[in-house]
């Protein structure tokens, strides 16, 4: 263990953001330097709160079972290469959850019910961060090639775990990815304050350089049929994620100005990396309504800040979730309560127990404004409160509400596999599909969910087509296939 009375003495410790009016002015991480570096002189002591509490209960929160205590006492001990390795052996990727993981991990921390929970998530970040730092991530080519060839499709954290874990096997793997540069929302979802890109970019280069493919600009359904995939290749792995968009269908859904985040983040993202965006969407002098109180409305709230709206408000449906842990979410569930991410610091206004009547237009077919009114639970339904509508004005409208499972049209009709209850691709305890030869990974097969599900399910995933390909496998299953979050 760390410290022996680490978690009496030491009070929970996290690093300071850079100041607001410094940071809404560019685009670069808020943490100065990035967070690991800003953890580096505190991180010792923090890693030294974790107990030895027998039995970790920080591994059921994290999908991934990540060797928390074990990495935590490295650190402690100031083995940074050991707990690099620790790290390393059921994390492809612990920069990208360091910094966009929710961590479940600490609400399910033992010194947590009663005490601050260990910062797991900043260790893990200060681990990656200076082992990049440090260039002691190398590429892991592997020693031998099988002779078998893989496709996966979609190059998000799902698509990159499966190909890097199939590729380190020693089969040949080629990644198709329909934007011009691999990534997924990491890379056009996810703002540049929240992960700067060169965390995406010397993952591929990494991968490159390990022997992994990258094919992009290419619509895997259009261009390259799935029949023709399952011919060129011994196996496929679907990693196209759940993108088919909630919608709002009110009365002036039709009105210029109204958009989908997904619209609206990867513009943002492209011009602050130095691209041109022709027609992009701007919240420049706007009053800007974001409908939508989780983590990609608050995406978009720290995106209008940047880009000069005159003011923000983040709608949310379902009322304030308060700051305590609610009675039926006990310890070590993961509780819902309010959170303040550093958007949040920045700017703009939360408004709950509110629903979207209708969308207001001006003369010229534009938005103008939200008709609102108040709901409440009555019964267990939500209920309109009489009286209480309003308007709230607003000419760029963003809705945030997340994501109803895959597209089917294209690649997933064309290989005919079935559709689970739920509208995604159903697959067996080896992560393959109804059809021969094709696996599944990630959030096409279990809804929208969180990186850090995606990157287990990607490992899981690669585990199955290595025994498909190869007769047996030696790598890593973090999860079953049927596995709901318990603790998010």
């Amino acid at each position: 263990m760390a410290d022996p009375r680490g978690f009496i003495n030491t009070p929970r410790q996290v690093a300071d953001r850079r100041p607001v009016e410094e940071r809404v002015n560019d685009w670069n991480e808020v943490y100065p330097g990035g967070p690991g570096r800003a953890l580096l002189p505190i991180i010792t002591e923090q890693a030294g709160r974790c107990m030895d509490c027998g039995i970790p209960f920080c591994h059921n929160g994290c999908p991934l079972g990540n060797l928390i205590p074990e990495w935590n006492d490295l650190v402690w001990r100031d083995d940074w290469d050991e707990a690099l390795d620790r790290l390393h052996a059921t994390n492809n990727f612990p920069e990208f959850t360091g910094r966009l993981c929710p961590a479940p991990c600490e609400t399910a921390c033992v010194v947590g019910i009663n005490r601050d929970a260990v910062t797991i998530k900043n260790v893990e970040v200060s681990i990656i961060d200076k082992a990049w730092d440090d260039r002691r991530v190398r590429p892991e080519p592997p020693e031998w090639l099988t002779g078998k060839t893989v496709a996966v499709v979609g190059s998000g954290p799902a698509g990159l775990a499966t190909a890097q874990q199939l590729t380190r096997a020693g089969h040949t793997v080629a990644v198709y990815e329909r934007d011009d540069k691999p990534g997924g929302l990491l890379r056009y979802g996810i703002p540049e304050f929240k992960m700067e890109k060169i965390q995406v970019e010397r993952r591929i280069e990494q991968m490159e350089r390990e022997g992994t493919v990258f094919r992009t600009g290419v619509q895997v359904g259009d261009t390259l049929t799935g029949s023709q995939l399952r011919d060129r290749y011994d196996a496929v792995v679907l990693a196209i994620g759940a993108t088919v968009r909630r919608d709002l269908p009110a009365p002036g859904r039709e009105l210029a100005g109204i958009h989908q985040a997904m619209e609206f983040l990867p513009q943002a993202n492209r011009v602050a990396l130095g691209e041109e965006v022709e027609g992009q969407i701007l919240a420049t002098d706007k009053d800007v309504v974001i409908i939508g109180g989780g983590d990609t409305g608050a995406d978009c709230l720290g995106t209008s800040v940047r880009q000069g709206a005159r003011s923000i408000t983040q709608l949310e449906i379902m009322p304030n979730p308060g700051t305590e842990r609610p009675g039926h979410q006990p310890w070590p569930t993961y509780p819902m309560t309010y959170r303040v991410s550093s958007a949040h610091e920045e700017a703009g206004e939360r408004v709950y127990s509110v629903s979207t009547k209708e969308f207001v237009g001006d003369d010229e077919g534009n938005v103008s404004a939200l008709r609102l009114v108040e709901v409440e639970f009555v019964d267990g339904k939500l209920t309109e409160v009489p009286g209480t509508e309003k308007d709230l004005p607003a000419q760029l409208v963003l809705f945030a509400m997340g994501f109803t499972g895959p597209q089917t049209e294209g690649l997933v009709d064309q290989l005919g596999v079935e559709l689970d209850e739920r509208g995604n691709v159903k697959r067996d305890k080896s992560y393959m599909s109804s059809v021969d030869g094709v696996f599944v990974a990630g959030d096409v097969g279990r809804g929208q969910s969180l990186i850090v599900w995606a990157i287990a399910e990607g490992r899981s995933a690669a585990a199955g087509v290595d025994a498909y390909l190869s007769g047996s496998t030696t790598l890593p299953a973090p999860i079953p296939p049927t596995a709901r979050p318990l603790t998010v």
